[in-house]
């Protein structure tokens, strides 16, 4: 069942959409260990397919940490202002979490697989 997500509710989504993106973006940049770490092997046998060996990680710096808070401080408020939306008093229960996930795909379903500037 299509719905008729209200526009303040789809800026919302983007937004949380644009900031998951950025974090993403951010964690690739960003060394693989917070706290500065020696290099080291993983033991053999692991079932992970990634490289078995890690470099020496000077760790995240001060803006870093604080960028990445911000964002999933960000990430959270916006989470929870889609979950509290008025929206969803007029959505039957067992209806919600089918709504709630197409929500996730509305702005790229409604552009024809880009997502829509709104």
């Amino acid at each position: 069942m299509p719905y008729e997500y209200p526009d303040d509710l789809l800026t919302v989504q983007q937004a949380l959409n644009q900031v998951r993106a950025d974090l993403t973006n951010l964690y690739g940049r960003l060394p693989y260990s917070v706290e500065p770490m020696e290099a080291w092997q993983r033991p053999e046998g692991y079932w992970l397919a990634s490289s078995p060996a890690y470099p020496d990680s000077p760790g995240w710096t001060e803006q870093e940490q604080q960028e990445v808070a911000a964002l999933r401080e960000r990430e959270r408020d916006l989470t929870a202002a889609i979950l509290t939306h008025a929206f969803w008093n007029d959505v039957a229960g067992p209806e919600r979490p089918d709504a709630r996930s197409q929500l996730r795909h509305a702005l790229v379903s409604a552009s024809g697989g880009q997502e829509q500037e709104l």
